[in-house]
């Protein structure tokens, strides 16, 4: 960035959504996997090594922490990247380019594990692996957020709308443990798909069985999950039918309550990612939508297991 107020206004947390802390750490982290990426995509490039030392040359236009700077702005307010371009001194390419090169390494991360900090879980295996070794009581819930409908004629055009929002979404499928911290976001499909569907063909059912001791808690659209495995995951319990007696209709009601309070932590896992303007209406291509819903998550997360 050409001016100092630039960088110390767009670093400041409301922009970015983390501390400068944990930014600087962030950057840190991030630095060996562009480096390598860019000298991988130089060798590509040329067709061989490279005949000067590392450093000789031009300087970037945006350093490496300028670019993860704006990447995290604009994947907390979605700016347009002409506008941040001016902010920086630099052309609009430079910094959608930027966003390319970023974005995928934040996705990558993975999600932050309470308590041990080295350790992060990039698939849903590794949490039902972690939730076996630890004891942890999984939370599972799906989320939708709307998106641009395909154009006219275009094959699978009414995969995306879902009967739920009556609007066109893409579904993931969240799993947080019972004290609200995101551990997984993954299962993206269109928003038409059933919940439990989406959750199936991620092959939660195979970790289920791989897994004996691992429970959840799950809302009523995964009734037949827990159908599937009733002693491993719980659902809330089915209504009573019209003729039920008020006695009938009161019990229900107490466990419909009680299954209801152990398993709202993970609508605030959900929330919390939301309020990244992004996963509030996705107006990009639906195309990258999963890599930006990862790389937030993954920034939220750190913040949870924090706590």
């Amino acid at each position: 960035m050409t001016s100092g107020w630039a960088r110390a206004a767009l670093s400041h947390r409301i922009c970015t959504g983390i501390p400068r802390r944990r930014l600087g750490k962030l950057i840190a982290e991030l630095a060996p996997a562009w480096l390598a990426q860019q000298e991988s995509r130089l060798r590509a490039r040329r067709g061989r090594d490279r005949l000067r030392a590392a450093g000789a040359g031009p300087d970037h236009e945006l350093p490496f922490a300028d670019r993860v700077i704006v990447t995290l702005v604009i994947l907390r307010f979605q700016l347009p990247h002409a506008a941040l371009a001016v902010f920086c001194g630099v052309h609009r390419s430079t910094i959608t380019r930027a966003v390319h090169e970023v974005r995928p390494l934040l996705a990558a991360r993975g999600f932050a594990v309470p308590g041990n900090p080295g350790r992060r879980l990039k698939t849903l295996a590794d949490v039902f692996a972690y939730a076996a070794a630890e004891g942890v009581q999984l939370r599972i819930d799906g989320t939708e957020v709307q998106v641009r409908r395909p154009g006219a004629g275009r094959p699978g055009r009414r995969a995306f709308v879902s009967g739920k929002k009556k609007q066109n979404t893409i579904k993931s499928t969240a799993v947080s443990d019972g004290q609200g911290r995101l551990l997984w976001l993954g299962a993206f499909r269109p928003g038409r798909m059933h919940d439990v569907t989406a959750a199936r063909t991620e092959g939660i059912e195979d970790l289920l069985r791989q897994c004996p001791e691992v429970t959840a808690e799950v809302d009523s659209g995964y009734q037949g999950l827990a159908r599937d495995f009733p002693g491993q995951v719980s659902a809330p319990p089915k209504k009573p039918g019209k003729n039920a007696t008020p006695e009938e209709t009161a019990r229900w009601e107490q466990h419909r309550h009680q299954q209801s309070s152990a398993r709202i932590c993970v609508e605030h896992a959900i929330a919390e990612p939301k309020q990244w303007r992004p996963l509030q209406r996705w107006t990009g291509r639906r195309d990258y939508l999963q890599e930006t819903a990862l790389a937030i998550a993954g920034l939220v997360s750190d913040r949870a297991a924090a706590r």
